[in-house]
């Protein structure tokens, strides 16, 4: 089954934060019930209209990441007739994008509301000891793999070993996506950053450096889609769903087939071919960066380039402002915000794209977006393409 153009993104919404925390010690109740009445104002709608609502939160930290969709529901005073808690980590929003819109076109709601929030920066709880336990973790754990750093740094190193990737081709992307965040007033890090300055800072795991590793904030985010006939009467013009898929190939990382490919080579496959574009008519891509090894082997899994050659197609800056593949371009959980999950803000920064609303970092005449979500330790992703008419 197709879901596109059977619904379309009318309204996201954010909060503003101050050194990476949210302003005043706000709750995550709190700071989501901001972001979701911004998406709704955005839209042109009220709590009233919401009909199916979507919420994914991190594991084992209630308080600290968002509540289920239970609780959220009655603290917002929406009483859906849809729910979904899909939560398979960063890209659980980008599978929430895709799961609205099927409810959508199959009826089951008319507007939903897609909502992610977090403190962990102001409550200084960024552990992932609260993962859920499996059983795999015992291959893992007892021998000091530090989670989720460790994990990336195995997938980084086999790359390098395999296909001769430089911590220099690394750094690369986090210089890139500082030059977007420092375009970005809302970004967290805005300080002008060099090779070198990645290359020599702290070593976190080997191959990994502090600024190969994305940042540790609050924030709080929301969506509004809506069925084609809806969308008539939102405030803002619609940006279509095209194309979405979703896969995950492993929980620990001893499981994941192949280190240097993940499950992005099937859920990207899925949306293409659902949206029917090509890799050419992509205009501005948003993909997860909890680390830059991240960002390199997704950009190979996707099909934007070959397997081994993510190091040369990064290279001479050609993601940062005034290259010719934009990417990530409110600066990313590299230097933007990353509060815990952050796939929720890669759709967010993908819509006000796509709408021209983004100010000195707009991409001109964006038209189609690629987003890709990823979760766990390289375990699960979602892809999402959205258009603009």
């Amino acid at each position: 089954m197709s879901i596109k153009n059977a619904a379309a993104i009318v309204g996201v919404g954010d909060v503003e934060l101050e050194k990476g925390k949210v302003k005043d010690g706000q709750s995550v109740l709190q700071i989501q019930a901001i972001a979701a009445k911004r998406a709704l104002e955005d839209a042109g709608l009220t709590k009233d209209d919401v009909d199916g609502i979507f919420v994914a939160g991190l594991w084992g930290l209630p308080g600290v990441g968002s509540f289920p969709s239970v609780i959220l529901s009655e603290y917002l005073g929406i009483q859906p007739r849809y729910t979904d808690s899909t939560q398979i980590g960063g890209s659980a929003f980008e599978a929430h994008v895709g799961h609205a819109a099927a409810a959508i076109q199959a009826g089951l709601c008319e507007v939903a509301l897609i909502l992610y929030g977090s403190t962990q920066r102001s409550e200084k709880s960024r552990s992932l000891a609260g993962r859920p336990p499996v059983l795999t973790a015992q291959y893992e754990t007892p021998f000091g793999l530090p989670s989720p750093a460790g994990s990336y740094a195995m997938a980084a190193n086999r790359h390098m070993h395999q296909y001769g990737t430089k911590p220099e081709h690394l750094a690369e992307i986090a210089v890139a996506t500082r030059k977007w965040a420092q375009l970005n007033p809302q970004a967290t890090l805005r300080d002008p950053l060099s090779i070198d300055d990645v290359l020599n800072s702290p070593m976190i795991t080997d191959p990994l450096h502090l600024l190969d590793c994305c940042l540790v904030t609050d924030g709080a985010g929301a969506l509004v889609i809506v069925s084609a006939e809806r969308a008539k009467d939102c405030r803002k013009k619609p940006v279509w769903v095209l194309g979405q898929g979703e896969s995950h190939s492993h929980w620990s990382i001893q499981a994941m087939p192949d280190l240097t490919v993940t499950s992005a080579a099937q859920s990207g496959k899925t949306a293409f071919e659902m949206a029917g574009v090509t890799h050419d008519e992509i205009d501005v891509v948003q993909i997860y960066d909890s680390f830059t090894i991240t960002v390199l082997l997704t950009l190979e899994s996707l099909g934007f380039c070959k397997p081994g050659e993510g190091g040369d197609f990064i290279s001479n800056q050609r993601t940062a402002p005034g290259g010719d593949f934009p990417m990530n371009t409110n600066g990313g959980g590299l230097s933007y915000a990353h509060p815990g999950m952050y796939g929720i803000f890669l759709l967010i920064e993908a819509v006000r794209q796509l709408r021209g609303e983004c100010g000195e970092r707009q991409v001109k005449d964006a038209k189609i977006s690629l987003v890709n979500g990823t979760g766990g330790t390289l375990s699960s992703t979602s892809v999402v393409i959205l258009g603009r008419d």
